[in-house]
């Protein structure tokens, strides 16, 4: 930064037009902010993109957007849930997150602290990740055209050899492993959106879960069909998505379903199902069953599983039903185009 530049005014100051007008104001919110918060050698080059060497085998890339609201919320902001939300889209092929890009639009008159919390929570849930965010862009828009701030994000990745996870793959027998409890982050979101407060505070459970994946795959290898992380839509949403996707259906015990005493509370006080609440730091995995236990074994001595379980199985279903069968012999349909849970016995 040139000595007659001024330091950005972290306590006091806002996000101006001049910042993303390409000049000296845009140079030292990059430098003075952004690079401080994701330092690496890539960032410090200031070049317009970013070189990296490429490890053999298969690569893996994707693409996401963040515009959550509020931006703030119990367990992390928009921020840490960007890079947590990219590296676990890699995550779910099996592959090891290597690199990310970060985009922001950002809204006229966002405050300079704000946007702090957030770069340098992005920097360190990447460093936690063990990767690095090596090229980005920032805009500025004017008010009323944004919620505060934007972020978009990609990422790449690589994968072991001879891993290759899809929906196709998947056959009836197949056991389907959940990484923990569900609905923590959805509630957390809108609880903060309604100003709503419990005894037991509810915190997201955002979180970058290939270190898991790693175990995952080590004790289960090629008998791992597919993962996938729940996110907008929850547990029913992403069920749904993989019947479509293997032609088969599935059938899931009710009761083996992890969710916390304070979360099933919220969502009966909001008029909420669990299975349809968003989460940002579990997966499902669909197993074969010579594997299921290793996997589930490795899952639970995680940090971030130990509260996996087995919920349920594959079925040969030409409807591609997702079905919630209960102890009782009851059981429903969890239609997620609707939102709705239709009656069924099972």
């Amino acid at each position: 930064m040139s000595m007659h530049q001024r330091r950005l005014d972290m306590k006091n100051g806002c996000v101006d037009l001049s910042h993303g007008a390409g000049g000296r104001a845009m140079a030292q919110l990059i430098s003075g902010l952004f690079h401080e918060a994701f330092g690496n050698e890539w960032l410090a080059r200031g070049n317009d993109q970013s070189a990296f060497d490429v490890a053999a085998g298969r690569m893996v890339m994707t693409t996401d957007g963040y515009v959550v609201s509020p931006l703030f919320f119990p367990g992390g902001n928009i921020g840490s849930l960007a890079v947590h939300g990219t590296v676990n889209d890699i995550a779910m092929a099996g592959a090891k997150p290597l690199y990310l890009s970060a985009s922001f639009i950002i809204e006229e008159g966002f405050r300079f602290d704000d946007l702090k919390r957030i770069a340098d929570a992005m920097g360190e849930a990447a460093r936690e990740a063990g990767i690095a965010i090596i090229t980005g862009d920032t805009k500025v828009v004017e008010r009323g055209k944004a919620d505060g701030v934007f972020i978009s994000t990609a990422g790449v990745g690589v994968l072991p050899e001879g891993l290759d996870l899809s929906a196709d793959k998947a056959t009836p027998g197949d056991r389907v492993l959940l990484s923990g409890s569900l609905g923590d982050h959805g509630v957390a979101i809108m609880s903060k959106r309604q100003n709503l407060t419990f005894d037991t505070e509810i915190v997201s459970d955002s979180a970058s879960l290939h270190g898991l994946v790693a175990d995952m795959v080590a004790a289960g290898g090629r008998g791992i069909r597919l993962m996938r992380d729940p996110t907008r839509g929850g547990l029913a949403a992403t069920m749904n998505e993989i019947a479509q996707q293997s032609n088969l259906g599935f059938r899931l015990q009710e009761e083996a379903i992890p969710v916390k005493p304070a979360v099933a509370a919220a969502c009966e006080l909001l008029g909420l199902d669990p299975l349809h609440v968003a989460n940002e730091g579990k997966l499902i995995a669909v197993v074969a069953p010579d594997v299921a236990g290793a996997v589930l074994a490795a899952m639970k001595a995680h940090p971030l599983g130990y509260d996996a379980a087995d919920i349920g199985e594959a079925v040969a279903d030409d409807h591609r039903f997702v079905q919630m069968a209960t102890s009782f012999g009851g059981g429903r349909i969890v239609d997620w185009l609707s939102g709705e849970q239709l009656p069924r016995i099972c």
